[in-house]
């Protein structure tokens, strides 16, 4: 009895000590839930509002773009469908009437209507494809407006700002799958026209139909390809939310990509998300019913190994099959099976936009100096414009810079400036033939007004040169540029036509390297 009482006395201090260490535990626990909740709410709240505003421009811009694009695409489409009906009228009206009906002129009105008029934002997912940086942008932009993330703290104004660039968005993802919508209408009536129209002395009309087709569809998936691009400023704001706890929950429920590949339920069976699925076992079992046990086991039939080999050949065929498919088409395209394939040669620069297609550089030519003038080189900034792949033209401005007649007299003059016209097009591989006009101002100067006073010149020391010759131009990337994408410098020799036509009489050839800026 003495000793069952001393036992449940030295027992208390232990179970005393026990809910002491549970509580601090706890304790512990809840400080640090606290400390990552304050660190929530401080990171939210102090997230950049340029971001947000950059995205709700951006996005209204591209919006626009992308309606005023489809909107052009349709009329053009129209206009040269009634060409092809006007010119098969006279062929066979029969068959005109058949595919020019009214039902296909509604369709146009219709989708023509449908740009028009104002976006229904109730659609969760109004897009039918999976674009991944638009499913990031739209999911942040939820999470940031949830309950469930400390935003109390937040001024109207900042959530005001999340709400429209959240309606950008989804008016954004409603345009593109309109867009989406009458490219394949344009792509069934093209393919139906040429499938229909063929050997009838129509083939110039059928290819101005392709070309519509080909370049809404490069369009299309530029303005795609800038959706997925890690913009700066949008990076920022993903970059907020991104790394929070709380944001990875509600991605795993909300996102797009969540509900095309759903998660399994917290603290549920991992084994239910596999539910349907047959299992190894299961599989094993229904080939030994049809090929019978002592053929997969390597009996008279050759094997499992046979077996093996047969999928693997037909792997094999599928993959030849793929590739074929992707060297036919370019970049994100090639996931699209119903993808038109152009019957001309595209021009890559023609769905681009005009600031897109232009291109700056630099040049410069040097040449010795002599008894009467000094060593000076020839430093040209140039504007040029992308006719195509194939062709480029631009002008330019040149400054010629005098430095002394030796390394014991350098001395910096200015010794003369010019205007500049070229045409580069592609000859073969890195080749180009390159041509130009050039005004140049050959007398030095010490301000501009003289320059310009020199027209009134009896002898004006201005001179005219006509130059053609060859371009090598090679892609590099600078070591010392943030930027990856390859940039291209080119080495030419030209040649003067006119070097002997002047008063005095310059250089017969040229050599100049100039890079891209």
């Amino acid at each position: 009895m003495f000793q069952s009482i001393t036992k449940t006395r030295q027992s208390k201090p232990i179970i005393v000590c026990l809910l002491l260490l549970v509580c601090a535990i706890n304790t512990v626990i809840a400080q640090k839930a606290d400390t990552t909740h304050e660190k929530e709410k401080l990171s939210l709240s102090n997230f950049n509002t340029k971001a947000i505003d950059a995205v709700n421009k951006q996005y209204s811009k591209m919006q626009q773009n992308v309606q005023k694009q489809t909107a052009k695409t349709l009329g053009r489409m129209k206009a040269k469908e009634a060409k092809v009906q006007k010119r098969l009228q006279g062929l066979d009206s029969s068959k005109a009437a058949t595919l020019f009906n009214t039902d296909v002129q509604q369709q146009y009105s219709d989708l023509q209507n449908k740009l028009s008029e104002k976006i229904d934002t109730s659609a969760k997912n109004p897009m039918k494809e999976y674009l991944p940086g638009i499913d990031s942008l739209k999911t942040s932009l939820a999470f940031l407006q949830s309950g469930n993330n400390s935003l109390s703290s937040l001024s109207g104004d900042k959530l005001e700002r999340l709400k429209a660039a959240s309606t950008k968005v989804q008016e954004l993802q409603s345009r593109i799958q309109q867009a989406n919508d009458v490219q394949d209408f344009i792509r069934k009536r093209q393919t139906l026209l040429k499938e229909k129209l063929a050997n009838t002395g129509l083939s110039k009309q059928l290819t101005g139909l392709n070309k519509e087709v080909i370049y809404y569809q490069q369009r299309l998936n530029e303005y795609k390809t800038l959706l997925n691009d890690k913009d700066k400023l949008k990076e920022k704001l993903l970059g907020t939310v991104r790394t929070l706890p709380a944001f990875q929950k509600f991605w795993q429920r909300n996102s797009m990509l969540a509900q095309l590949f759903p998660m399994p339920a917290e603290n549920a069976d991992p084994a239910a998300a596999l539910a349907g699925l047959q299992t190894r076992a299961g599989i094993q079992q229904t080939l030994n019913q049809r090929f019978g046990s002592e053929v997969l086991s390597g009996g008279s039939g050759g094997g499992m190994g046979a077996l093996q080999q047969q999928i693997q050949n037909g792997q094999s065929q599928l993959n030849t099959l793929k590739d074929k498919l992707n060297s036919s088409l370019k970049g994100g395209e090639a996931g699209n099976s119903d993808i038109s394939q152009p019957e001309f040669k595209p021009n890559d620069q023609k769905t681009k936009s005009f600031l897109k297609r232009l291109q700056y550089g630099f040049n410069i030519q040097s040449q010795p100096g002599s008894s009467f003038l000094p060593a000076t080189s020839d430093i040209a900034f140039t504007l040029g414009y992308k006719l195509s792949d194939q062709a480029k033209t631009g002008i330019g401005v040149s400054y010629k810079m005098g430095w002394g007649s030796g390394w014991k007299d350098i001395k910096l003059t200015n010794e003369g400036a010019g205007l500049r016209i070229y045409v580069d097009i592609k000859a073969k591989g890195s080749f180009w033939l390159s041509g130009g006009f050039e005004y140049n101002y050959l007398q030095s100067f010490k301000s501009l007004p003289e320059i310009y006073r020199s027209y009134k010149l009896t002898v004006s020391p201005w001179q005219k040169s006509g130059l053609i010759g060859i371009s090598k131009k090679v892609q590099f990337t600078s070591p010392l540029s943030k930027s990856k994408k390859p940039k291209e410098s080119n080495v030419q020799i030209l040649y003067d036509l006119l070097h002997n036509q002047q008063y005095l009489p310059t250089q017969a050839f040229k050599f100049r390297v100039g890079w891209e800026l």
